[in-house]
């Protein structure tokens, strides 16, 4: 037992709602530390995280690379997924104050191109996250149907394919996740959840991390990789390395072929919702 681990009242929550919140993983002091090297990561790319790095940014930041191996996350994860733990993929949503940029309501299942929908996203704050600055919003009850998503030709939406649930949800159910820095949520790849614009003075800015069972296989036209995060290695991914230094060249060039391949098997997913 650890003082990550979850209760089994919790684990029937997230298994009821699709959804867990709060949950700690590290105090405001430590984010505030992570939000600087965010910032400073950043500053290095003309002021933003480029769109394609925003795919797997873990391989391109050592801090990074150590939150996606954070106990306080994959404890719980462990036992909602099982000992054996891949991150799929992991990126920032981070909205400036007074901006347009939304998520439409979806299922992140929906481009993944997995076996199976066993997985799983972990979404840390890095700053408050509030209704008044667009935090997430779930629908609870929602993951146990898949459903079609269309594209919304929104270019405001966040999501890498615009998509949006094609069917209408019901506002008056919907949750929202309110977190403090150094919270995080976990929500099931099947949940339909979103989040509005940010028409607040405060920055929003959260990091989703994919984590998915290692016996999943990807069922795109070329092989997948990801990063072993805990347990055994099932050979259905090629494994992905910890970068040497932030956006070293080696690193780079790895990070070039690992977003190739991911673009292979993810854009045909994208291609059909439209």
């Amino acid at each position: 037992m650890t003082a990550h681990r979850i209760d089994k009242a919790a684990i029937a929550r997230y298994r009821r709602d699709g959804f867990l919140a709060p949950l700690p993983v590290m105090d405001e002091a430590a984010m505030v530390a992570q939000l600087a090297q965010v910032d400073a990561l950043a500053a290095m790319r003309a002021g933003r995280i480029a769109p394609g790095h925003n795919v797997k940014v873990h391989l391109l930041a050592p801090f990074l690379w150590d939150m996606v191996h954070h106990p306080a996350i994959l404890d719980p994860i462990e036992q909602l997924l099982g000992p054996d733990l891949v991150c799929w993929a992991a990126g920032f949503f981070d909205k400036a104050p007074g901006t347009p940029q939304h998520v439409t309501w979806h299922q992140d299942a929906t481009y993944w191109g997995l076996s199976a929908p066993q997985a799983l996203t972990a979404w840390i704050a890095f700053t408050p996250s509030l209704p008044d600055n667009g935090c997430m919003r779930v629908s609870p009850g929602s993951h146990w149907t898949p459903l079609v998503h269309v594209d919304t030709r929104d270019n405001d939406v966040m999501l890498p394919g615009r998509e949006a649930i094609a069917e209408e949800v019901d506002e008056s159910k919907a949750v929202d996740v309110v977190l403090r820095p150094g919270e995080m949520s976990l929500h099931d790849v099947m949940l339909v959840h979103g989040s509005r614009a940010n028409m607040s003075t405060q920055r929003r800015c959260g990091f989703a991390i994919r984590y998915i069972p290692a016996h999943l296989r990807s069922i795109g036209p070329v092989r997948a990789s990801a990063t072993l995060v805990r347990g055994r290695d099932h050979g259905h991914f090629d494994l992905e390395q910890a970068p040497e230094a932030t956006y070293d060249p080696a690193a780079l060039d790895r990070y070039a072929g690992v977003l190739r391949r991911w673009m292979r098997n993810v854009l045909p997913n994208m291609g059909g919702q439209s």
